[in-house]
């Protein structure tokens, strides 16, 4: 039972990708689905990697070194991206575990990571994480800041897939990522980390090529 609702959730959400890439006249294959697993465990996790999802993404380094080997080892293919914030003291470790970052935010996380990948000789594709309604309390660098953060990035030759952005909540989504679109075709970077599961449809609409969705897909917590 457990199955065949993890198939009906990925379903539903891979429907209202598709539905947004037709009416954008983009290609479903355009978009990345992250399933994003944090706080959730492995036997919550296993029906969705038996449904075909094989992109996950998790907020914490150490949350995801005690659950996905086990998990990379029953199952090949895995894809793993880290969504959340990412202490400059744990680059060594994303870089070991995850197969791209979405939260490049600040220099001195720039010169912790390019130094972990050199070390690892593995360089997963990076997102700037732009902060991008300037909320104090949120992660992401300032708008005002991304020149800087994007020329350190590619100075350091951090491989720069694209920027990444949360939208304020409670407002309507679109001007955000309207906004995202636009710096990232400023800054000549083809990708775009947005959408969640309240707002899959608009982000891909708008040109997202990867969505990070957990309630849709996992249920509330």
């Amino acid at each position: 039972m457990l199955h065949d609702d993890a198939a009906g959730r990925l379903h539903a959400v891979q429907d209202q990708i598709a539905r947004a890439t037709r009416v954008a006249g983009r290609a479903a294959e355009e978009v990345t689905l992250i399933a994003v697993s944090k706080t959730h465990d492995a036997a919550a996790i296993r029906p969705l990697i038996a449904a075909g999802q094989r992109v996950f993404g998790e907020n914490r380094v150490q949350e995801a070194q005690g659950k996905w080997p086990a998990l990379r080892g029953e199952t090949a293919g895995i894809a793993l991206h880290l969504v959340g914030q990412l202490q400059s003291n744990k680059a060594g470790d994303a870089v070991a575990l995850f197969d791209a970052i979405h939260s490049v935010d600040r220099s001195s996380l720039v010169t912790a990571l390019a130094k972990a990948m050199d070390a690892a000789d593995r360089r997963p594709p990076c997102f700037i994480q732009v902060n991008i309604g300037d909320e104090p309390q949120k992660g992401g660098c300032p708008t005002a800041d991304l020149p800087a953060l994007l020329g350190e990035a590619r100075q350091a030759a951090l491989p720069v897939a694209g920027l990444m952005a949360v939208p304020p909540a409670g407002v309507e989504p679109a001007p955000y990522f309207a906004l995202l679109a636009k710096l990232a075709r400023d800054h000549g970077l083809a990708e775009l980390s947005m959408g969640m599961s309240g707002d899959v449809e608009t982000a891909v609409t708008i040109g997202a090529t990867h969505v990070r969705v957990g309630t849709a897909l996992f249920g509330a917590r």
